[in-house]
């Protein structure tokens, strides 16, 4: 009785001690015991630890562990807490126990929110996982989208995979996954397979390895694990395993040297984690008729035993038809924990499987013991990735500096641009040239009734071509609309086909005959045609007439960007294919064209920090605060790109019309290089005059004694002796009699002996064009550089030559001299003005957009969209410095070598360009390979403001070499 009564009270105090604090314990061991005792803490367990993973498997109930092999869909988005969708998932992590979460769609805080709730409420954490084969846009809005699979692969860059990878999982971990299932590592040697397609890599399986596995290193780089699907191939089909079961008749020896390769790339290379495919492959296990996710020969003797892959096997989803057509939702997970399966994905019916599993264990059909390895294995996954150490919350105020970064941005941008694949390009159409076909007919071919598919391609067509039309073939199309579009096609000059063709389940990758139809007799209107691609590769094989054929890979906003400048050579085209198009074309095909046209970008696309560039706004803003001039628009372009193209502030100082970044500007002296100067060097391109011809062969008047030997190179250089500046306009209002002045100017030093910079020999060089070419200087620039060029936006006159124009000009000057009032386009110069506005030193009007052209043509030698303007000789020669006297080229200024100048000090010392008296001025910088433009009215409303507007210059050059990021 006393031994009883003793045992029953030291339980009690036992009790007692175990559910008491530590301060509470103490009191109670001194009302016990009379004295002070020194207080143990109680004993933990390392949660990094062995033992602690021990205790999991010993402490958790069968029930639990089998919850834990579950992982269930959430959308990551807004969920009011009673909705039902969020009550089911409540009742899953709490009573259920589900060991992970799969999200199918959502946005970026809706997920991370989600998560964090999810992860709360979750007596274990919550293993994340997520589909993200093309970044973590495959399912989060407002993330980084990347090219598919296979178009990465046509950049032939490996590297180009890693960072896909990298950037998916830096983004993957901000939202709180710890699992990406990617990359596909199935081979696509079936151009019929309806549901791999361009999620493959290539239909080679030595491609398909090495971008695989260059992915799986990406994701694993930033410690998120990756996951190889669909094993052991899903390459070689032509039925959807979610609409039914696939059955591939292909021996072990087929699938080793094919469909295993990547697999067993990946394996070695140390993936984590293998997806089963929900495919019957009857030659491996001739026994019993099973998708590979239930078949043990495949997911054990093959995949376990033969590649040793000893990491997490995950099927794939599995209310997919291939599985739930024939098992139900706990006969499927039985077999596939025998199998070798440990992570049952997105089951149809989680609370019936759990208990059929359950009442399986009991049955003797499965051991605890296979329960409990899974277990562990997910267990020990969670441990390694610290998840029982933390409150596994997704940092919310993070979201917004790991997602969607600039520099993400811009890798994704690159990869899509060197993706595009151009396979056929008969009579050269591409790079496309506007002037060579005036009028292009889009017709946007959709398998939806939205209206809508193919703006973002047409939007972004306009932005390099001013006369494009657009017509949708969709399921809403009429006899009618057919009709009217191929009337259309027999008046544009060119069509271009895109193909927004979505792979769907269940469908062929195919035209139907209706499309195939209609897009024949399209084609038929003998009009040149260039078919694009977007998304889907073997539909090239239903237009094979066509005169052109470009891949674009998907029809993402992403992909469009990199398709349409490539169409007018705005950027390289390299690709190469990385399948089999049957009949068409070879694995490895591909034509090249090079960068040649200005393409619109971002900043970091050529290596120009952004924030970095807010500096340019704070020098132009605090400007035009301090009325240096009312507006402004600073363009800067690298590497055949217009990176960075802002208007500020107002055209005028009454502040009702904002500067736009298109808006017009008149140049000023600028005139000097992108009118005469250029038209000279075409001409000694095309041998009409040379350098050293004297001006007494153009100029009569020149043919004295003091003036016959003044060269053409003279008067460029500014030391041929004529005066630096004459009024005339006081007295002479004529184009004529301002010309006749000119010619009989005396000269004020002996030619060739010093420089003196002279308006009056720039006039002359403008006489002298006209005199050869039979043009005049704004006729001759037009006819060979503006139009062809696309340079639309730049004229002389444009008040009468452009009417459109005016009200994006802004104004220089209140006139009340010559009493021409706001002076808006028209040539500020008074002189210029009397000669009809078109003279060789002053007149002409452009933008930002149409100097940058203009520059990029200088700076790639000579050549634009494709075509040669100048040679590359010429420009060298007119460019670098010519002469003893000054540091300046042929017309050209360039960059003083010592002291300030308006090009920076950043500038490198093969800097050449020109200002304008007006406030415009234009630097090129061939060794950064970078021009920065300056437009403004600093002139405006009279021509004593606007002092400091050689300060700014400077600094708004310098802040743009300084954003150089290598």
């Amino acid at each position: 009785m006393k031994s009883r009564f003793s045992t029953a009270f030291f339980i009690v105090i036992g009790f007692l001690l175990i559910n008491t604090t530590a301060g509470n314990a103490q009191s109670l061991s001194e009302f016990l015991f009379g004295q002070t005792v020194q207080n143990f803490p109680e004993k933990t367990i390392d949660k990094s630890s062995e033992e602690y993973l021990d205790s999991l498997i010993v402490h958790t109930t069968l029930k639990e562990k089998i919850g834990q092999l579950f992982f269930i869909p959430a959308e990551g988005e807004f969920t009011n807490r009673e909705d039902r969708n969020y009550k089911l998932l409540e009742e899953m992590v709490q009573k259920h126990h589900v060991g992970g979460i799969i999200f199918m769609h959502g946005d970026i805080y809706g997920q991370a929110i989600m998560t964090n709730k999810l992860q709360r409420m979750a007596k274990f954490p919550l293993w994340v996982s997520q589909d993200m084969e093309f970044g973590a846009a495959m399912r989060v809005s407002g993330t980084t989208r990347f090219t598919p699979a296979m178009g990465v692969a046509a950049t032939g860059d490996k590297r180009n995979a890693f960072m896909m990878g990298k950037i998916t999982a830096i983004e993957a971990k901000a939202l709180g996954v710890h699992q990406i299932y990617a990359p596909v590592l199935d081979v696509n040697n079936n151009p019929d397979n309806p549901v791999i397609n361009v999620r493959s890599f290539s239909g080679d399986p030595q491609i398909v390895s090495e971008f695989g596995t260059a992915f799986m290193q990406g994701v694993q780089s930033e410690r998120l694990v990756a996951t190889a699907k669909h094993f052991p191939g899903h390459g070689d089909t032509d039925v959807d395993s979610h609409s039914d079961l696939p059955v591939v008749n292909y021996d072990y020896n087929r699938l080793d040297s094919l469909e295993l390769i990547p697999f067993r790339a990946a394996i070695d290379g140390g993936i984590g984690s293998v997806m089963s495919a929900h495919i019957a492959f009857p030659n491996l296990n001739p026994t019993e008729f099973l998708p590979a996710t239930l078949d043990s020969v495949i997911l054990g003797s093959l995949l376990m035993d033969s590649l040793k892959f000893d990491g997490m096997v995950v099927t794939d989803g599995l209310e997919m038809k291939g599985i739930s057509s024939k098992f139900s939702p706990g006969r499927a997970v039985v077999q596939a924990l025998n199998a070798g399966a440990d992570i049952m994905l997105i089951s149809p019916d989680v609370y019936t499987a759990i208990n059929e599993v359950h009442q399986a264990v009991e049955d003797g059909e499965i051991t605890e013991e296979r329960i409990n390895k899974s277990f562990a294995k997910l267990m020990l996954w969670k441990q390694q990735y610290g998840l029982f150490d933390s409150e596994n919350q997704a940092d919310v105020n993070e979201l917004d500096t790991k997602i969607n970064t600039a520099f993400h941005e811009a890798e994704a941008r690159r990869i899509a641009r060197e993706s595009i694949t151009l396979l056929k390009n008969e009579n050269n159409i591409l790079p496309l040239l506007p002037s060579e076909y005036p009028e292009i007919m889009v017709v946007s071919v959709a398998d939806d009734r939205s209206g809508r598919t193919g703006s973002d391609f047409v939007r972004e067509l306009r932005d390099y071509h001013p006369d494009v039309t657009f017509h949708i073939y969709d399921e809403r199309t009429s006899e009618q609309d057919k009709k009217r579009i191929l009337n259309k096609a027999g008046e544009v000059d060119l069509i271009i086909i895109g193909s927004f063709l979505h792979l769907k389940n269940g469908q062929t990758v195919h035209l139907n005959s209706e499309q195939q139809y209609f897009l024949n007799n399209l084609v038929k209107s003998r009009k040149p045609t260039v078919l694009v691609s977007f998304g889907n590769p073997y539909v090239l094989s239903d237009l094979k007439d066509t005169d052109a054929h470009v891949l674009g890979w998907y029809h993402s906003s992403q992909q469009v960007h990199g398709v349409v400048p490539a169409l007018f050579g705005a950027s390289k085209i390299s690709a190469r294919l990385p399948i089999e198009i049957p009949g068409l074309y070879p694995l490895g095909a591909g034509l090249e064209m090079e960068h040649t046209t200005l393409r619109f970008g971002e900043p970091e696309e050529v290596n120009l920090d952004h924030e970095k560039l807010f500096e340019v706004d704070r020098i132009i803003n605090q400007a035009i605060r301090d009325s240096v001039f009312p507006g402004a628009v600073v363009g800067i372009v690298k590497d055949g790109v217009l990176a960075y193209n802002r208007g500020y502030g107002y055209q005028d100082y009454e502040k009702t019309e904002a500067v736009r970044d298109t808006d017009v500007f008149d140049l000023a002296s600028i005139t000097k290089v992108m009118a005469t100067t250029t038209a000279i060097m075409k001409l000694v391109d095309e041998g009409e005059l040379t350098l050293d011809d004297p001006i007494a062969n153009y100029i009569e008047e020149f043919n004295t004694d003091k003036k016959k030997n003044i060269t053409i190179r003279d008067l460029l250089l500014h030391q041929s002796g004529l005066p630096a500046f004459r009024v005339y306009v006081d007295s002479l209002t004529e184009r004529s009699q301002i010309v006749e002045a000119i010619k009989n100017e005396p000269l004020v030093f002996e030619p060739g002996s010093d420089y003196v910079y002279s308006d009056l020999g720039m006039i002359l060089l403008g006489e002298i064009v006209y005199e050869v070419s039979g043009s005049r200087l704004d006729r001759f620039m037009r006819n060979e550089f503006y139009f062809p060029m696309n340079m639309y936006s730049t004229f002389f006159n444009p008040a009468s030559t452009s009417r459109w124009l005016v009200p994006r000009i802004s104004p220089t000057e209140i006139d009340t001299v010559f009493d021409r009032g706001k002076v808006r386009g028209r040539v500020h110069d008074e002189r210029a003005y009397f000669m009809d506005g078109v003279a060789g030193h002053a007149g002409l009007f452009s933008s930002s957009i149409d100097m940058a052209k203009y520059s990029n043509m200088l700076l790639n030698e000579g050549v634009y969209s494709g075509k040669r303007y100048l040679k590359a000789e010429t420009i060298r020669e007119f460019t670098s410095k010519q002469s003893e006297h000054s540091g300046r080229g042929l017309g050209f200024d360039r960059k003083s070598p010592g002291g300030f100048s308006t090009a920076g000090m950043l500038a490198g010392e093969d800097t050449f360009g020109h200002l304008g008296f007006t406030g415009t001025s234009l630097w090129i910088d061939r060794e950064k390979n970078m021009a920065v433009i300056l437009l403004t009215n600093r002139t405006f409303p009279y021509r004593s403001y606007g002092k400091r507007i050689s300060e700014i210059r400077a600094k708004v050059a310098d802040a743009a070499f300084s954003a150089i990021t290598n």
